[in-house]
């Protein structure tokens, strides 16, 4: 079963991250459902545009560490399974939003990234930690986030700092900041302005959007990197020191 829930509300597919006890993390169940579920609306057949967005207090916390990757093969599977859904998303013939309702963490964070436009509420915040953690950007990031926020991009992968929303959306990784009350609303209201009947929204889609050529080159990249992480021993210290810090916070 996913932690994900899809509802159509004003003719907009909503998709939901539906686990706030666990912050939303995603699993890889979550995200080859979450592909599956932007291919299916995004033809534009059924709706006019998709939301994605989370419930509780955070967006999502990213990849689930506690199922996190114990081979070659399941470090593949996984870098694979957020960057289908990135095709999934610049694929689709409709706008696609992301309301980042909370912080939005490493694979999550990426996600929103080739999205059409991301909106957040003062709540919102993004937080790249990989660096320190002996993983790899995923999710054609290594394109799209400095496409976003240009040099800026160096910053907050490196460094790792919390981006809150006022500087998220100076830096222009959010478009908009608004009250947490009207984010649904106001995602659904960009889709319908978007969207006007008689429209050529799709094929501009298709210039707006980056090449999937470059895309799949930045998937390329990102694979190779992942692949001496884990041949390194990086990324297995970095997930055991992540849950070391954990427990050590849990009995602080």
């Amino acid at each position: 079963m996913t932690s994900l829930t899809s509802d159509v509300v004003r003719d907009v597919a909503v998709l939901t991250l539906d686990r706030p006890d666990k912050l939303n993390a995603l699993d890889v169940i979550t995200r080859l459902r979450l592909a599956e579920l932007i291919r299916e609306h995004g033809t534009g057949d059924t709706v006019r545009g998709i939301v994605l967005t989370g419930r509780g207090r955070a967006f999502s916390a990213g990849e689930d560490l506690s199922q996190a990757p114990t081979t070659e093969e399941e470090v593949h599977a996984a870098f694979e399974s957020f960057h289908d859904i990135t095709r999934a998303i610049l694929e689709t013939r409709v706008p696609v939003v992301a309301a980042v309702n909370g912080i939005a963490v490493g694979g999550a964070s990426e996600i929103t990234l080739c999205c059409d436009t991301r909106i957040g509420t003062p709540a919102t915040s993004y937080f790249q930690p990989e660096n320190g953690r002996g993983l790899t950007i995923s999710n054609a990031t290594s394109l799209l986030l400095r496409r976003l926020v240009g040099n800026h991009a160096m910053r907050m992968v490196l460094a790792s700092p919390r981006v809150p929303a006022d500087e998220a959306l100076r830096i222009g990784l959010l478009d908009e900041v608004v009250d947490p009350d009207t984010l649904l609303d106001r995602a659904i209201d960009i889709v319908h302005a978007w969207t006007p009947e008689g429209g050529t929204t799709a094929l501009h889609l298709a210039l707006l959007r980056p090449l999937l050529a470059e895309v799949e080159a930045a998937f390329e990249r990102e694979d190779a990197a992942a692949h001496e992480a884990w041949t390194s021993g990086l990324l297995t210290a970095g997930v055991a020191g992540f849950w070391t810090t954990k427990a050590e916070e849990a009995t602080a």
